[in-house]
């Protein structure tokens, strides 16, 4: 049986029509978005197929690669996979603007909301620069620099430039750890002392340091560590 032999109450697209977006399930939600299944599932049992392999967590669907969904997924070729993507993108991009909107950043957690849409999710680790002015308003989110699974190398010449171009008062600073460990290695310590060192030497203060480990994090400022 595919989709159209479904009574219409019951296909995705005439539900939302009928019904509203927030009536859909996440599933039903990422057929209409793949469209079709394959020979053996609809798109719908696809899609619930793709969530449940992923814990029916939408966090960890927007882990996986391109090529993680093609080999994983009979049924899900390149273009289809891009769309799925695609879609991830556009809800941490929403997710942003909302934080944006807010602006101004009273404490960690404000940080973690403001940096997780561009860290909670990658494979790699980077090292972001926002930029506050003295009411704590963010003024601009950068990111400084990309490494590898492990480790990534901080540019502080270019981190101050950055902060001065922007007439910055305040600067915080994020990076990631795939791992999902959200403890401060060694090099992080150091880095950390480094950054606050040239932040005093140019009059700009360094406001926190927070550590994003998938649905955690950790704030040097909270911990007393700055």
């Amino acid at each position: 049986m595919t989709i159209r032999d479904w009574a219409e109450d019951d296909r995705p697209r005439e539900k939302m029509l009928s019904k509203g977006a927030q009536s859909l399930s996440d599933a039903e939600l990422l057929a209409i978005l793949i469209a079709i299944g394959n020979k053996n599932e609809t798109a719908v049992e696809l899609s619930r197929r793709i969530l449940h392999d992923c814990g029916d967590n939408l966090n960890e669907l927007a882990r996986l690669t391109i090529s993680d969904l093609c080999k994983r997924f009979k049924g899900i070729g390149q273009a289809k996979a891009i769309t799925i993507m695609a879609s991830m993108e556009l809800g941490k991009r929403r997710k942003l603007a909302t934080t944006l909107e807010r602006k101004q950043i009273k404490t960690s957690l404000h940080l973690y909301e403001l940096f997780e849409p561009h860290l909670a999710d990658l494979p790699h680790e980077e090292f972001w620069l926002g930029m506050l002015n003295s009411a704590n308003k963010v003024i601009d989110v950068k990111r400084l620099t990309q490494g590898g699974a492990s480790q990534t190398v901080v540019d502080l010449p270019m981190l101050l430039r950055f902060a001065i171009e922007k007439s910055a008062s305040i600067v915080v600073v994020a990076h990631n750890h795939p791992s999902g460990q959200n403890r401060p290695s060694h090099q992080d310590v150091e880095i950390t002392k480094q950054i606050k060192a040239g932040c005093v030497a140019v009059g700009i203060s360094l406001l926190d340091h927070i550590i994003i480990a998938h649905d955690k994090y950790y704030s040097f400022c909270d911990e007393g560590k700055l």
